[in-house]
């Protein structure tokens, strides 16, 4: 079993910054893939940024490419995402998920666990 807490969200003006965070619990996180996903209002939720365990490989949604990064620390039993050049379609509920998977992915169904998630609003 993971548990993970996602915070960092919050109001920030378009072309501003904010880094989530997600604090993973148990013994078992260098083994899990960890991917961030984010749902708007009315919308899906989307793939957003995955990490391979190890940190070796990346991959992003092309809407955030160049603008996102995902890293992690597995000392800390974190995985982060730094955001920046915000844009008001970036505002969404953010949510943290991890599989004891072999390589990352960016469909929610393949990732068995989930953070509560943390709302991001970017204002124009």
């Amino acid at each position: 079993q993971v548990q993970l807490v996602e915070s960092g969200g919050g109001l920030v003006q378009a072309g501003g910054s904010l880094r989530l965070s997600c604090a993973a619990s148990g013994r078992t996180f260098s083994d899990c893939v960890m991917g961030w996903f984010r749902q708007g209002p009315g919308k899906e939720r989307e793939f957003v940024a995955a990490i391979a365990r190890t940190g070796g490989r990346t991959v992003y949604a092309d809407l955030v490419k160049g603008r996102f990064t995902i890293s992690r620390d597995n000392a800390k039993n974190t995985v982060y995402l730094q955001m920046n050049s915000l844009k008001p379609e970036d505002t969404a509920v953010y949510y943290c998920a991890a599989d004891r998977r072999v390589g990352v992915s960016i469909t929610p169904y393949e990732y068995a666990y989930w953070g509560q998630g943390t709302q991001v609003t970017v204002s124009s």
